[in-house]
């Protein structure tokens, strides 16, 4: 069967409304993303395919079968580090408040780490302020390549690193575009999370967000079929890795991709007590018309990374704050699931001695221009 007949005969099965449509064997979910990845497919064709998926629901089978071919297509990276942990905040960034994760991979490393985040400048539905944003406003150096993405890794006074998916996975990275003309939220948003090229010597980890009860066995599945020696899924502020400062959260672990550990959570357990639960946005950006702008090149996104870049590098020089806190937090809650630290308050007082060392800091100025 050619390509073009193959596409037909998927689209024939996935695209029949929610009671007639048939299920994808993973094999032809991973022969259809091939193609559509190696750019052989018919763009409607492959824009009807992701939102049919989306539309019929996609099944643990379909969503290993998309992510198989995701990966096959990446250029495998080895770094000189024994265990990798890899971080991924929603592609679409932050809208409600400001983003404080940008940060968190440079405190890690600061506590003995190493740590990888990626994703892109700017993504749909949201295109909100994202890791990528954020770091850029704070000088950050992105890395051009894989070789400079393992360099950076293993540099022991950094120990820690963005990559763009332009660098991880760049025909990926290609269907922004379709993405953006999509509209609505493909089933690439939850798979390119567990994307994965580096190879450490020893483990990858990989720790994501949610917000949504059915997400972290779909989570914690898909790290499995990545290659991925454990997750980490918190329940964190727009999907994120960081909790409510204001609430209880959780936080789920898997060594196996079936198996969960749940751990429940609270803000008080470290000597968190705020009125909101991420970090308000300044008075300036808190015009609702002006947040509601989803769209490429929103204009709030923009003046949001700025503003988060300030508050996270006060934060990273000692400064009290709504940041400091959520990184103590999120710190704590990653430390402890790795086995760090034997209770989340004193994960918290490690990743405070990293900030208020200065360590945290240096690690993060490292990446700098």
């Amino acid at each position: 069967m050619t390509d073009e007949e193959f596409m037909r005969d998927v689209l024939q099965r996935i695209a029949t409304g929610p009671t007639l449509s048939k299920d994808l064997t993973r094999e032809d979910a991973t022969r259809a993303m091939q193609i559509i990845l190696d750019g052989r497919a018919d763009e409607v064709q492959a824009g009807i395919f992701l939102i049919a998926l989306r539309m019929k629901r996609e099944t643990d089978d379909e969503l290993a079968g998309i992510l198989a071919a995701i990966n096959s297509g990446l250029s495998p990276q080895p770094v000189q580090v024994e265990h990798l942990l890899t971080i991924v905040d929603p592609y679409d960034g932050y809208l409600r408040g400001t983003p404080a994760a940008p940060f968190l991979p440079a405190v890690l490393a600061a506590c003995g780490l190493r740590v990888l985040t990626h994703g892109l400048a700017s993504m749909g539905p949201k295109f909100g302020a994202t890791h990528q944003r954020v770091l850029q406003a704070s000088g950050y150096r992105l890395p051009q390549s894989m070789s400079d993405v393992a360099q950076a890794l293993e540099d022991d006074e950094q120990g820690w690193s963005y990559v763009s998916q332009d660098v991880l996975a760049p025909k990926l990275a290609n269907l922004v575009d379709l993405r953006t003309r999509i509209v609505k939220r493909p089933c690439l948003t939850t798979i390119e999370v567990a994307a994965n090229a580096i190879q450490p010597t020893v483990a990858s980890h990989l720790i994501t967000g949610f917000v949504h009860k059915p997400y972290p066995p779909v989570y914690a599945a898909l790290a499995a079929e990545g290659g991925y020696a454990s997750s980490i899924m918190v329940r964190g502020v727009e999907g994120g890795v960081v909790p409510s400062l204001t609430q209880a959260a959780r936080f789920f672990t898997s060594d196996d991709g079936v198996s969960l550990t749940q751990v429940d959570i609270e803000p008080s357990m470290v000597g968190i007590e705020r009125t909101e639960r991420a970090v308000p946005l300044p008075t300036s950006l808190r015009n609702d018309t002006v947040r509601s702008v989803k769209a490429p090149e929103n204009p709030f996104a923009g003046e949001l990374a700025s503003y988060a870049s300030e508050q996270g590098l006060q934060a990273l020089a000692g400064e009290a704050g709504y940041t400091r806190d959520s990184l103590v937090y999120a710190g704590a809650v990653i430390l402890l699931a790795r086995g760090v630290n034997d209770t989340l308050e004193a994960a918290a007082d490690t990743v405070r001695h990293a900030i208020d060392s200065g360590a945290a800091l240096q690690h993060f100025n490292k990446a700098l221009l």
